[in-house]
């Protein structure tokens, strides 16, 4: 406290990412050096999953949830909120819900997985074949964009249909806001050429009205309203700037935003991202590629296996097998643990089912040998990425659950033979907190990302134990083939 005039020191500026889940709403606070100063976790109405495909949310849920997490995480800052100098949302890509004017939901919101519209979709993919072609996507059965042409049909005069960050960016300013082109682009938007797929979306009369304006990630869409303020201890006139989608968030949250720098995560599923200067197709379907908040492109590819590997086993055994698969050695066997039918990433098979060749020894055999397949499917999925000419430079950034086993990540490390970065805080609050920074806090993205994320923790191959991985490791690549779900060249 200044003894001449008794007044407090300015708190140190601090920013707020928003992240709205599928479970829950949770908020970052983090100052420009990167250190989380206050976080807050609301549930939210969970999703009911209904016949047809239907997946729906009760929407009337988030902007209480947000709100409560945003006084949470607010009152616990030094300055009490005050120091907040701008926030951004994130949430599940493909979500919509319809509402009035104001914001406030006019039906439940149609989920990310919601199958409802897969018949619209798949006369969208028609329809726009030649533009989908040339961006390198597939219009699935869960695309957004199909919703969007169902709830537009079902509009009133005055309703709008927007994603979960729209919806809650307009309560913030009161005012409706720009939409990013991550979370449009499973809606119809065409980030390559700038502008919404009007040959299909006219093909369907949707009105242009619901075609909300679109701008990059990190851009400056409003400011906190004084009922906002009210709402959430955010400072009114605090910036709103636009977010991305849950797993761009991620990625951006673990450093992987430049060039040639990929992430591997591992969650219940394996998914790697990356960036690229240009955009790069896959004639097989499956990578694709949202658009980087600099311009540049996000290619990536999600896989139908991952943590599920170890599913069934219990948590408290982890620790042990851990230790047991480290002291024994590379496996006797080799496993494809794949638990679900097809496959999506790094190959695409309707036919795709998981093998095991050899028999295990004993239960650390087994375990080891299905912490190793997870880890040859990550290096066909990076091998997969540099024959479309994609360069993968430096360590493999790691994020995810599984990321948290120290022998997973060493034998990860060793059949990628490149170290793994493992990042510190790969999560969707903190990635959007980021892109809050982008402008604020930081000239632009690579600055905030530069001052505000860790280096990680490195984590290098095991030298004695590389030519058996290789060896399990072109075994199960000929196993694949063998199948007839990869192909020989």
């Amino acid at each position: 406290m200044s003894s001449a005039t008794g007044a407090r020191p300015a708190p140190v500026p601090v920013v707020a990412g928003v992240d709205v889940a599928t479970a829950a709403v949770r908020v970052v606070c983090a100052d420009g050096r990167g250190r989380v100063l206050a976080e807050a976790r609301v549930p939210i109405a969970p999703p009911e999953r209904r016949e047809g495909g239907r997946s729906e949310q009760d929407a009337r849920s988030w902007w209480p949830a947000t709100a409560g997490a945003l006084r949470q995480a607010t009152a616990a800052l030094p300055g009490g909120g005050r120091e907040v100098t701008a926030v951004a949302v994130s949430a599940t890509s493909g979500t919509l819900v319809p509402t009035g004017p104001d914001g406030e939901p006019a039906g439940p919101a149609l989920m990310y997985d919601d199958r409802s519209a897969a018949e619209v979709n798949a006369r969208a993919q028609e329809l726009g074949a030649a533009r989908w072609r040339a961006l390198g996507l597939t219009v699935g059965p869960t695309a957004a964009l199909g919703k969007l042409v169902g709830l537009a049909a079902r509009a009133l005069p005055g309703q709008l249909v927007l994603h979960t960050p729209d919806l809650i960016g307009l309560k913030l300013t009161g005012h409706p806001v720009a939409t990013d082109w991550s979370h449009a682009l499973k809606s119809g938007y065409d980030p390559r050429a700038g502008e919404w797929a009007t040959e299909v979306f006219d093909s369907f009369d949707v009105p242009s009205r619901l075609l909300p304006a679109v701008q990059a990630p990190g851009t400056r869409s409003g400011a906190v309203s004084a009922w906002a303020a009210a709402e959430t201890g955010l400072p009114a006139g605090c910036e709103v700037r636009l977010g991305m989608t849950d797993g761009c968030a991620g990625q951006i949250a673990t450093g992987a935003v430049d060039p040639s720098r990929f992430v591997g995560v591992l969650g219940t599923t394996y998914v790697l991202k990356g960036v690229t200067r240009e955009l790069v197709t896959d004639p097989a379907g499956a990578l694709y590629s949202h658009r980087h908040p600099d311009g540049w492109w996000l290619p990536g590819g999600a896989s139908n296996t991952g943590g599920e590997a170890v599913t069934g086993v219990a948590a408290a055994r982890l620790p042990g097998l851990d230790a047991a698969a480290e002291a024994q050695g590379p496996a006797g066997c080799v496993a494809y643990p794949l638990r679900r039918e097809g496959e999506r990433f790094p190959f695409v098979s309707g036919a795709a089912r998981g093998f095991r060749v050899g028999t295990p020894r004993d239960d650390t055999d087994e375990y080891r040998a299905a912490l190793e397949g997870v880890a040859f499917l990550e290096r066909l999925a990076v091998e997969r990425v540099q024959a479309l000419g994609i360069e993968v430079r430096g360590p493999l950034y790691a994020a995810g659950g599984g990321s948290r086993s120290a022998v997973w990540n060493r034998i990860r490390a060793t059949v990628l033979n490149r170290p793994l970065s493992v990042a510190e805080r790969a999560e969707t609050a903190f990635g959007a907190a980021l892109l809050a920074a982008s402008g604020t806090l930081h000239p632009d993205l690579s600055a905030a990302v530069a001052a505000m994320v860790g280096a990680g923790r490195t984590v290098d191959p095991v030298e004695r134990e590389r030519a058996a991985l290789d060896a399990s490791y072109e075994r199960f690549v000929t196993e694949l083939r063998a199948r007839g779900w990869l192909g020989t060249a």
